[in-house]
């Protein structure tokens, strides 16, 4: 415990300058946008130069970048992200109203592409150049060379319009229906990791073999071990360092294609969220998505990091 400890308390402080780096790319890049908040705030009407000065000068849009940053992000460690300049509302509660949609889809896909995987690349492999793991071979290429918008239009063809058996599009809160919000869920949360769960499905299934054809395998089994035992406790474990690094890596696009996946089911997380606001030229809301997603993945790369040390008793001893 107390070497996972020294190791999250390293990951935390190279966390920090990380953050300020992500801040700080953020901030210039939407200082250079053409959407600009002095003309997002007069849309649809005709604002004379005397009044784009006054709302710059309010605002403190002409300060210099540097006084502008240290503000915001002063600001951001205060729980500030700003004002919407078209709904006047705070940027935070937008996010925060959004999150909990995008968290639980991405949560969803995610367990849903692990399961997979770990089912059909452990089968594959025990079942190597077999028909079995033939088949799995032939099938997780296919996800791969799938994308997550057009698995989404092919299930809402095939399941929703076709069968009946999910809806098209729509979101209905756990608090309401348990059974609905899984129904509104499944489509876009397996959209979202089929092509995921194909690429770990080929990673477990190449890790597993190498660990199969070790020698502390057949030694085990050849002791008397049952060799689902041998699997289960020693091989599966050692076998998933690779996957992990893979999955720690591929939960941007899980971010990333949740942008697309929330769009085409109509969910109001925060991809939807994100795509209004570049629509309407909303630069705050558009930075603060970013940044909550971007924290996100830092977060989800520092728990990869404390799975290592869990699985992997070798990493502990040299962390």
């Amino acid at each position: 415990m107390a070497v996972i400890v020294r190791m999250l308390v390293r990951r935390l402080l190279i966390l920090v300058p990380l953050l300020l780096g992500v801040i700080l790319f953020v901030f210039i890049v939407m200082r250079f946008s053409n959407n600009k908040p002095e003309y997002a705030y007069f849309q649809g009407a005709n604002p004379s130069p005397a009044q784009i000065h006054q709302f710059q000068l309010e605002n403190g849009l002409l300060d210099p970048l540097p006084v502008r940053y240290l503000r915001f992000v002063g600001d951001l460690f205060q729980g500030d992200m700003g004002t919407s300049v078209l709904t006047k509302a705070p940027v935070l509660d937008s996010v925060l109203t959004a999150l909990p949609l995008t968290f639980q889809l991405t949560l969803l896909g995610l367990a849903i592409g692990i399961v997979l995987a770990l089912l059909f690349g452990v089968t594959a492999a025990i079942f190597r150049d077999r028909w079995p793991d033939q088949l799995i071979r032939v099938v997780s290429l296919v996800g791969v060379a799938a994308p997550s918008f057009w698995l989404a239009l092919l299930m809402i063809q095939w399941l929703a319009v076709g069968e009946g058996l999910f809806p098209t599009g729509g979101y209905i809160n756990p608090a309401d229906s348990f059974l609905g919000w899984l129904r509104s869920m499944t489509l876009p949360a397996l959209s979202l990791s089929l092509p995921i769960a194909a690429q770990l499905i080929r990673i477990i299934r190449t890790s597993m073999v190498e660990e199969l054809d070790r020698d502390y395998v057949r030694t085990a089994i050849g002791s008397g071990l049952p060799p689902i035992v041998v699997v289960g406790r020693n091989v599966l474990r050692n076998a998933l360092i690779n996957p992990l690094t893979v999955l720690g890596l591929r939960v941007g696009y899980l971010i990333g294609g949740a942008v697309v996946i929330e769009q085409i089911y109509s969910l109001p997380g925060m991809g939807q969220l994100m795509i209004n606001a570049v629509r309407d030229g909303d630069p705050a809301v558009v930075q603060g998505v970013v940044l909550t997603i971007a924290v996100g993945f830092m977060v989800v790369n520092l728990l990869v990091d404390v799975l290592y040390l869990l699985i992997n008793p070798r990493l502990r001893s040299a962390a």
